[in-house]
């Protein structure tokens, strides 16, 4: 499968943004699906994911309450709705796929996309 990330910018704290990842190749619904991020000077870190069904949803603490994950599996799309944005919010966002659910270590990568938050 081929993930594209899109939707990154500048944005000010309080803000929002919603990120997209559109995949093609093989049954988008056979992939549980997720974001990471990585900032500047630090590791990759996991951030949300989605079952395949949409049905089941995990988020990393620090996003927990601000930002909301969903697929369309009829639109073979992946988003991220992120409100409340905060400076250490800024980082390059990747989405992943792979088809063991829950998302633990993805097998498939998107490039990043690149998300901006000035105090």
């Amino acid at each position: 499968v081929q993930l594209q990330a899109s939707g990154g910018g500048l944005v000010q704290a309080g803000g929002s943004l919603r990120l997209s990842c559109a995949a093609s190749g093989r049954t988008f619904s056979s992939y549980a699906m997720g974001w990471f991020r990585q900032a500047p000077g630090k590791e990759r870190e996991f951030v949300s994911s989605i079952s395949r069904s949409g049905g089941s949803t995990y988020y990393t603490d620090s996003v927990k309450g601000r930002f909301t994950i969903s697929r369309d599996n009829a639109k073979n799309t992946m988003y991220l709705q992120m409100n409340s944005l905060k400076p250490e919010d800024t980082a390059d966002y990747y989405c992943a796929a792979d088809p063991r659910d829950p998302l633990r270590v993805p097998y498939y990568w998107g490039q990043g996309t690149l998300v901006t938050v000035s105090s």
